[in-house]
């Protein structure tokens, strides 16, 4: 792990304060500091990067990412697109191919970066795969402003409406209306319960059409040498922009920070009102109060003394691999996961990126991860049934693990307390919460206090590796000081 160096404040105050050095914290902080703003981020761990951090967390030379590793958001961030983040020392991986989903008949269905290959492989509901995604994944570009951003006028309303059309039905609705066969069924199923919802819920399709959008546009690459990378690539933009960074510095009270005439706060609405209760009028405090978080995860991390031994070998080409069988079946679990059952057969969402990537584990070995979704801040522990799925597709997995780690939901929001109860997608995503998080606002990063925004997953566009909160929270910063 690279040292961190702490920095001295300015004595004379700042222009701003970023609290949190997630992937949002150092975007707001990149997006004033580049404006001319004098900025500094707090943060309260040794390392910044939340989510974007890598640990050796098994045993010594493996290198395991502790949250995200997989990044298609973030190869398709507008603003991660405009840093050239590849001159600060960042460079992607891109699998062989970006999803396998295997089946228990042996076979897998694989998504391929090409519409045209994947569709190949979808026999009789190629021609439904190619009709959606033919078109998103070529308007991929255009659409990024609008689905990576605040409710707003679009930029290109007819591509978004055709986007919204499908995206508002519920994952299970659409995956039976537009393919006929369980494989395509199946692939779709996994890519919607990204979004940590019931399948069965309105707005759940949505993010399947995103990563299936962004797997043809974009890939899902990972980064090399482990996400912490790019977080540090994101420091030195900002130090190259004139920012500065504080680790190891907690703050448990607005009242301890230096005097700034704004601050961005990359925390979830919980810690909000912990730190800055009293400095916001009683509607806010309420609603704030009221903002509902989802499922969490549990996730374990393997030092592996050799490949996983997967009896599809489509799926040794993958990045990662969903494990759920069929539709119906990850959309039980997935409905357990969000009405306080634990699954039994748990959708599995594993990660591989040491085929790929060999800076990740010592020569001859590898690292995975896998984690599944549970009830919010559930005590469960959840490594047999993982590990019983992963075996369920590839027979002998379990011989080959050196070391593992786990971490439950209340484990992760000891770890990074963004990750309420678990949620790492910083609250619920349906459709009360999709544009009107944290507070239903026109301009959702401000609060009442004219001085304060809020740039985390907790506003839109939410979840995930793009920077895109603390992007557009710093430009609402930037509107408000003028």
């Amino acid at each position: 792990m690279r040292s961190r160096k702490v920095v001295t404040m300015r004595d004379a105050g700042n222009d701003a304060i970023v609290v949190g050095s997630g992937p949002n914290g150092l975007a707001a902080a990149i997006v004033l500091a580049r404006a001319g703003r004098s900025v500094v981020v707090y943060e309260a761990a040794t390392t910044w990067g939340g989510g974007l951090r890598t640990e050796e967390l098994t045993l010594p030379g493996f290198r395991h990412d502790v949250c995200a590793t997989s990044l298609p958001l973030a190869a398709a961030s507008p603003f991660f697109r405009e840093l050239s983040l590849d001159e600060y020392g960042m460079s992607w991986v891109h699998p062989d191919a970006p999803l396998a989903h295997p089946l228990d008949d042996g076979t897998a269905v694989l998504l391929e970066r090409s519409v045209e290959t994947t569709a190949a492989g979808l026999g009789a509901d190629g021609a439904a795969w190619q009709r959606i995604f033919g078109p998103l994944a070529a308007r991929a570009g255009m659409l990024a402003h609008d689905l990576l951003g605040p409710l707003r006028v679009p930029r290109h309303p007819i591509a978004l409406a055709r986007f919204g059309a499908l995206g508002l039905l519920p994952a299970r609705t659409l995956a039976r209306a537009v393919f006929t066969e369980e494989r395509a069924r199946a692939l779709f199923a996994g890519l919607a319960a990204h979004s940590m919802l019931a399948l069965d819920q309105p707005v759940s399709a949505a993010i399947g059409l995103v990563l299936g959008m962004y797997a043809h546009a974009v890939g899902w690459p990972f980064v090399r040498s482990g996400a912490q990378v790019l977080a540090d690539a994101l420091v030195a933009c900002l130090r190259g922009a004139g920012g500065e960074i504080v680790t190891g510095q907690p703050v448990v009270s607005l009242d301890t920070l230096p005097v700034a005439r704004q601050v961005l706060l990359d925390l979830s609405p919980r810690q909000v009102v912990a730190l800055a209760g009293e400095r916001l009028n009683p509607g806010d405090h309420r609603r704030l109060c009221r903002y509902r978080y989802g499922p969490g995860v549990f996730k374990v991390d393997w030092a592996l003394d050799g490949p996983i031994p997967w009896r599809a070998p489509e799926c040794r080409r993958a990045g990662v691999v969903h494990l759920g069988g069929t539709l119906d079946e990850i959309a039980a679990a997935e409905w357990a996961a969000t009405h306080g059952r634990v699954p039994e057969r748990p959708f599995v969402l594993l990660a591989q990126p040491s085929l790929f990537d060999p800076t990740r584990a010592p020569a001859g070995r590898h690292t995975a991860w896998a984690y599944c979704h549970v009830p919010h801040g559930c005590g469960v522990d959840m490594t047999e049934r993982i590990e019983a799925q992963v075996e369920r597709f590839a027979p002998g997995f379990r011989d080959r693990i050196l070391a593992r780690h786990t971490r439950s939901p209340r484990e992760f929001e000891a770890y990074n307390p963004n990750y309420v109860g678990g949620d790492v997608n910083g609250g619920v995503q349906d459709l009360r919460q999709l544009f009107t998080r944290p507070v239903p606002r026109w301009d959702p990063y401000r609060t009442s206090d004219p001085t304060l925004f809020i740039c985390s997953a907790s506003t839109p566009p939410g979840g995930g590796v793009h920077g895109m909160c603390g992007y557009h929270a710093a430009r609402s910063a930037l509107r408000a000081a003028r």
